[in-house]
């Protein structure tokens, strides 16, 4: 794996399961799903966490030949298979320097999309609740409506990311932009494709080196 397990709420370290207690601990947060970060982005990665997963695997499309996947995790473990993927890709911004996009799916409860987005709290249901889709994206051919989740607007210097987040095969979907301008993705038609489905493949997917976003 390379990366020791840690807990998808805050990051913490996490105990595996023993005589007294089938499920990995955090101090903090008690019985999680914890979250392994594969050392080399890859296809072999890519394809390790797909065969786990429970829940979509997530790759944009579309965003031009400089954007590659920078890293590859999920959130569970190998008997009970992956609560949570994220992949991560980094690439040239709309608005000109680097940007990074992680691509969260989850079940309810888990927590990994709103910790990396640098929230508190498990689930975005009451945030979702209570305003309206400022974003779209295409998951899996059907258009999905996404919320603002950032604290501040993506064009202001107050947060270092944009976090959006929709529902997308029943699961929790995470869109995180990386710095916060970029979040002007989400207003140019992305695609999503779910590695789970036979005609996601890896052949016109570039890789480069992790990122050291998964871990924020």
């Amino acid at each position: 794996m390379g990366h020791a397990p840690t807990c998808p709420r805050c990051g913490g370290s996490v105990r595996p399961p023993g005589l007294w207690n089938s499920a990995w601990q955090c101090a903090e947060h008690g019985s999680v799903a914890p979250l392994h970060i594969l050392q080399h982005p890859g296809a072999e990665a890519l394809d390790h966490v797909t065969r786990l997963a429970k829940v979509p695997v997530w790759r944009p499309v579309g965003l031009g030949a400089a954007w590659g996947c920078s890293g590859v995790a999920f959130a569970g473990d190998e008997r009970d298979g992956a609560r949570a993927t994220v992949t991560a890709s980094s690439g040239p911004s709309p608005l000109g320097g680097p940007a990074d996009l992680l691509l969260v799916a989850e079940e309810p409860g888990v927590g990994l999309g709103a910790h990396l987005a640098g929230m508190s709290g498990v689930d975005p249901g009451e945030r979702i609740a209570s305003g309206s889709p400022d974003g779209r994206v295409v998951a899996a051919r059907h258009p999905t409506a996404l919320w603002p989740m950032s604290a501040a607007p993506i064009e202001s210097s107050e947060s270092d990311r944009a976090a959006f987040v929709g529902e997308a095969m029943g699961f929790w979907l995470w869109l995180i932009v990386w710095p916060a301008p970029a979040g002007v993705l989400v207003y140019d038609g992305v695609e999503l494709v779910d590695h789970r489905q036979g005609d996601a493949t890896v052949v016109d997917l570039t890789f480069g080196a992790l990122t050291p976003r998964l871990s924020a």
